[in-house]
């Protein structure tokens, strides 16, 4: 029993991982069309958070016992945990927008792995151990050759690998608080009230970078390379919207939600780690990028980072 329930953790982790995987190729292709970061991220959150609506609605009308209710204390602070989801996604497709290589930019949200020893450091007052000092200098150098860092031909937007870091740093702070507030209510009533958070400021982002650039000459100039002074173009709700949201807002947080609690989080971080290489093989065969031998070692390193990192844990399961 104990092993089909973890096999079937694997499976629901596995697969929200692989979902979040192609995100970034498909935001490329929207990109690639036409449409804004603005559009991108509030098209998502729009259908994201009408899809946890209606699932939510579902879940309540099936239930054979009341579903525990979130409180406004809980509302509140999954909302504004909820905000660096919201972060996360503006900060990944600026990354992509700003020329940085979807198998790149994916390598950069990856830093996650040592930004959360650094923070999980600093909030316990304590020095990491050596096997996550270990993970981390293994992450950094399978860093240093995913990204082609070493290879001085390659030129990469700085302004785009900022963007990628500060994703980083957002979805590390998600991942901490997330876990952490609101864990008695279920998890399709967390995911949408994270979504409310997010959605927030993707709203207020849309109104900076778009909405108020096309009508007032002064917000044009002010948000300056940020400014994307058109028209909302609401094609891309027809286009893209359902499939931004269905693996970006949707799908992922409610597999892994339900997944990590059978997995436990060491097992659970290493499936997870699935959603690199599946990045880089969506954009490798779809948009036609070129990984070199080296990035793919790379790669493999940061996933082997993650394996040490959790394997002892793993054998606490």
């Amino acid at each position: 029993m104990v092993k089909n329930t973890t096999l079937k953790g694997v499976l629901l982790v596995a697969l929200g991982a692989t979902s979040y995987g192609m995100l970034a190729t498909f935001v490329k292709m929207a990109y690639g069309e036409g449409y804004t970061t603005a559009e991108i991220t509030f098209s998502q959150f729009a259908f994201g958070i009408i899809g946890m609506l209606i699932i939510n609605l579902f879940l309540k009308n099936k239930a054979k016992t009341p579903t525990v209710k979130a409180s406004k204390k809980n509302v509140s602070q999954l909302m504004l945990a909820g905000s660096s989801t919201g972060m996360t996604s503006i900060f990944y497709y600026l990354a992509v927008k700003f020329d940085i290589p979807v198998s790149i930019a994916i390598v950069l949200l990856m830093q996650t792995v040592w930004m959360g020893v650094v923070l999980e450091s600093i909030l316990d007052k304590k020095l990491p151990s050596a096997r996550k000092m270990i993970s981390v200098v293994i992450v950094l150098i399978g860093t240093a050759l995913a990204t082609n860092l070493l290879n001085t031909s390659v030129k990469l937007n700085p302004l785009g690998l900022f963007f990628g870091l500060l994703a980083a740093a957002s979805f590390t702070t998600t991942m901490f608080t997330a876990n952490r507030i609101a864990t008695h209510i279920s998890s399709a009533q967390r995911s949408l009230y994270m979504l409310f958070g997010g959605g927030t400021l993707v709203v207020l982002f849309t109104l900076l970078t778009q909405i108020l650039p096309n009508q007032f000459p002064f917000f044009d100039q002010a948000m300056g390379i940020f400014s994307n002074a058109k028209a909302f173009n609401f094609q891309i709700f027809a286009k893209w919207a359902i499939i931004l949201s269905l693996f970006g807002t949707v799908i992922p947080p409610l597999l892994l939600n339900a997944g990590f609690p059978l997995t436990g989080i060491g097992l659970g971080s290493i499936v997870s780690s699935l959603e690199l290489p599946v990045s880089v093989l969506m954009a490798y065969f779809l948009l036609h990028e070129h990984v070199s031998f080296s990035q793919w070692i790379g790669i493999l390193l940061i996933i082997a980072a993650i394996v040490v990192m959790n394997l002892k844990r793993r054998k606490k399961i």
